[in-house]
C-alpha cells in the first residue's frame, strides 16, 4: 500500500508526457519543448503512401506495354507454315476478305523451323509479294525434339531475321501432348507480343489425332483474332467475318522433300 502514491505519480507523469508528444509545439511557462514525434509515427504507420500520377503512368508503361493502337490500314498478309494451314487458311482468308486485306499462303508439308531456317524460301516470297504483315504457323512437327533449343534455336532466329522489320505473328502449334520446349523457344525468340500460345486450347481433332478439324481450326483463328487487340505488338483489323471461310489470293504448296 505504501507504493500506491508513487505509482499514481508515475501514471500521471506518463499521461502528461503522452499528451505533450501529440502536440505540435508544446510550451510551458513560455518555453517551447521538442517532441519525439510519437503522433507522426503512429499516424504514418496507418496512412499508406500515395503514388503521384507520374509514378502510376511510368509503372503501367513498363509492366504492361500493350495494347497498342490497331493498324487500320489494309495489309498484304503472307501466311507461311506446315500442313496446319489446311485448317486455318480458309478461315484466315475470310478474315482477310472481310477486313480489306490480301492474303497469300505458303504451305510446306511436314516442314519445320529447321527446313525454313535452312531455306531462302521466306526471303524469296517476301521479295516477290512485298507483304506488310507475316503470319507463321509452325512447330507442330517439332513437339518432341529433344534439346530443342540447341537443335532448333538458330533456325527460329533465322526465320525471324528473314522477316526483318515486317510485323509478324507466330501462331504456336496446337499441342496434342506436352512438348519438349518448342513453344518456349519460339516465344523467347520472337519480339514480345508476336507469339500466340495455342498449347492448352481444346481442339476437335481429325483422325490422325494431331490436326484440328476444319471447324475447330476456324475457332482457333477466331481466338487469335480476339487476342490481337489486347496482346499483339502490332494488331491489325481482324473483325469477325460473317462467312465461315474463303480462299487466299494465291496458295503456294511445297512438298516435304523440297529444300
Amino acid at each position: 500500500m505504501r507504493y500506491l502514491p508513487l505509482w499514481g505519480i508515475l501514471a500521471v507523469s506518463f499521461l502528461i508526457f503522452a499528451l505533450i508528444s501529440f502536440l505540435d509545439h508544446p510550451t510551458l511557462l513560455g518555453h517551447e519543448f521538442k517532441t519525439m514525434g510519437l503522433a507522426d509515427r503512429l499516424l504514418a504507420e496507418r496512412t499508406p503512401p500515395i503514388a503521384g500520377p507520374e509514378e502510376i503512368i511510368i509503372t503501367d508503361i513498363i509492366n504492361d506495354p500493350f495494347p497498342v493502337p490497331v493498324d487500320t490500314a489494309a495489309q498484304t498478309i503472307l501466311l507461311i507454315g506446315d500442313s496446319m494451314l489446311e485448317g486455318i487458311g480458309p478461315r484466315m482468308a475470310a478474315y482477310a476478305d472481310h477486313n480489306g486485306h490480301t492474303l497469300y499462303e505458303v504451305m510446306w508439308y511436314s516442314s519445320t523451323s529447321e527446313k525454313w531456317g535452312k531455306s531462302d524460301k521466306l526471303s524469296n516470297y517476301i521479295e516477290r509479294l512485298n507483304p506488310t504483315y507475316i503470319m507463321i504457323c509452325l512447330g507442330a512437327n517439332e513437339l518432341f525434339v529433344p534439346d530443342i533449343a540447341q537443335k532448333r534455336g538458330q533456325y527460329v532466329r533465322k526465320i525471324v531475321e528473314q522477316a526483318g522489320d515486317i510485323p509478324l505473328l507466330w501462331i504456336g502449334p496446337p499441342n496434342w501432348k506436352p512438348d519438349t520446349g518448342i513453344n518456349n523457344l519460339i516465344e523467347s525468340t520472337v519480339p514480345a507480343g508476336s507469339f500466340f500460345l495455342s498449347n492448352g486450347m481444346t481442339f476437335e481433332r481429325s483422325k490422325d489425332g494431331a490436326h484440328p478439324t476444319r471447324s475447330s481450326a476456324a475457332l482457333w483463328v477466331d481466338s487469335v483474332a480476339r487476342w490481337m487487340p489486347e496482346h499483339s505488338n502490332h494488331p491489325i483489323m481482324m473483325e469477325k467475318p460473317e462467312v465461315s471461310s474463303s480462299k487466299a489470293k494465291r496458295i503456294f504448296v511445297h512438298q516435304p522433300n523440297e529444300n
